[in-house]
């Protein structure tokens, strides 16, 4: 069952005020589309703006990539680029794989009970690791 409206705008305003991200009707919309229902969700910023519009919200592109960069930098969801050409963002924050369906071009989360990673190479001198993403790329068998 969806939640209501109200409730999916609740969830999201305050998911923006654990942020401290002022809470425009614009991240409003967008947040209430990531969280209102509580599930966690890898999104284009294609994808949410196509969300956004069938709402009747009007929101740009280019806001929807701006805010997605936004509740990126505060922490609100992670960005996952799988080729290059584009980026997910996704909702889950701890460290997970995930598995990129080239066929759809989907991400979703993969199990992490028998990943192991193990013998990284050295980080160049005055570098650390900060994190390591590991995305499956999915084909069908030939």
């Amino acid at each position: 069952m969806e939640p209501s409206p109200d409730t999916a705008r609740t969830r999201g305003e305050a998911w923006l005020a654990r942020a401290n991200l002022r809470p425009t009707r614009q991240r409003v919309a967008l947040a209430s589309l990531l969280v209102g229902d509580g599930r966690d969700r890898h999104v284009t910023a294609e994808w949410l703006h196509d969300a956004v519009r069938r709402t009747g919200d009007k929101v740009s592109l280019a806001t929807v990539y701006n805010t997605l960069r936004a509740f990126s930098e505060a922490g609100l969801v992670q960005e996952i680029t799988v080729d290059g050409t584009g980026s997910y963002f996704d909702t889950r924050l701890d460290d997970h794989p995930h598995f990129y369906w080239e066929e759809d071009a989907r991400l979703t989360d993969a199990g992490a009970e028998a990943l192991e990673i193990a013998n990284l190479p050295p980080a160049p001198e005055g570098m650390e690791i900060a994190k390591v993403d590991v995305v499956i790329r999915l084909r069908p068998k030939a």
